[in-house]
Formats: C-alpha cells, sequence, structure tokens
C-alpha cells in the first residue's frame, strides 16, 4: 500500500530544485490528476486540464516514436514565449512540470528523471490491486438464494 503523503513530498522534492519552476503534476496516462503542488497559491490554473493535455501530447509523441521505432520517448519540452512544460513518463503515469522561460533545463530533464523513478515505484504501489478472495463462509448459498429472491421481487 503507498503512502498518500508520497507523492506530495516527491512533487514537493522537485518544485524546489529551481526557482523558476512554478507547477508539477502527476496524472495516469489517461490523463487523471493524481497528485499537483505548486509553488504559488494564487497561480491560477485548471490543474485538471493541464495534467489531461500533457498526458495526451506526452503518450501522442510516444506512439509516434513507436511507429518510426526510434526508441523510447524520454521528455517532451514544449516551449512558450512566457514559459515551458515539460512531461516525461514515469512507470504508469506522466510528471508535468510548468516553468518559467528563464528555466535550467538540464537540471529540470535530470530532476524529472530521478524523481520519476521513485514516482514509478509510488505508482505501482498505488495502482496495486490485491483482489480479496471471499472466505467459504462469506459465500453462503442461502443468503445467495435470498438476495436473488428479494431482487426479483423489485
Amino acid at each position: 500500500m503507498s503512502d498518500p503523503k508520497a507523492f506530495d513530498k516527491i512533487l514537493t522534492e522537485i518544485i524546489r530544485q529551481d526557482k523558476g519552476i512554478k507547477k508539477v503534476i502527476l496524472v495516469d496516462k489517461t490523463g487523471l490528476t493524481i497528485a499537483n503542488v505548486s509553488k504559488l497559491s494564487y497561480y491560477p490554473v485548471d490543474v485538471d486540464s493541464i495534467g489531461a493535455i500533457a498526458s495526451a501530447v506526452f503518450c501522442a509523441s510516444e506512439e509516434q516514436g513507436k511507429n518510426l521505432q526510434i526508441g523510447e520517448l524520454e521528455i517532451v519540452t514544449s516551449e512558450f514565449s512566457e514559459g515551458k512544460i515539460f512531461a516525461s513518463a514515469c512507470g504508469k503515469g506522466v510528471l508535468c512540470v510548468v516553468s518559467e522561460a528563464e528555466v535550467n533545463i538540464g537540471l529540470i530533464r535530470l530532476v524529472m528523471k530521478k524523481q520519476g523513478v521513485q514516482l514509478a515505484d509510488e505508482l505501482d504501489k498505488f495502482l496495486a490491486v490485491e483482489p480479496l478472495s471471499p472466505k467459504e463462509s462469506e459465500l453462503d448459498e442461502e443468503d445467495l438464494k435470498s438476495a436473488l429472491a428479494e431482487l426479483e421481487r423489485v
């Protein structure tokens, strides 16, 4: 079982690495937000939308690379006039870093790779679902027949 605060701890470590990092988002590969941290609480963004788009862009680029047989995708960098968005795989998830335009790209790449390994491990724990095996005493046939009969009356 994963520690619920483990994601926040790792994302906080990432955001503290460079003053230019504004936001760090962890999403699964379908785009659902798992965790996020922000340096500026008043920084207005729709975290769910940003994460979903970053995941979609990353997964689309990953598919391009597979089709072209050019190897595993390491990082996607989107550069804008006033900032950058980085996305990289971390196991079953995508790590997204939003930064100012003037940021140390090499440091961001290094941190994302290093912390991506930790996030991948935590994601594996978080997403691990152990099937519950019902005990024989819990599957009493009479109880099941009674429940079925009750449903048929409705």
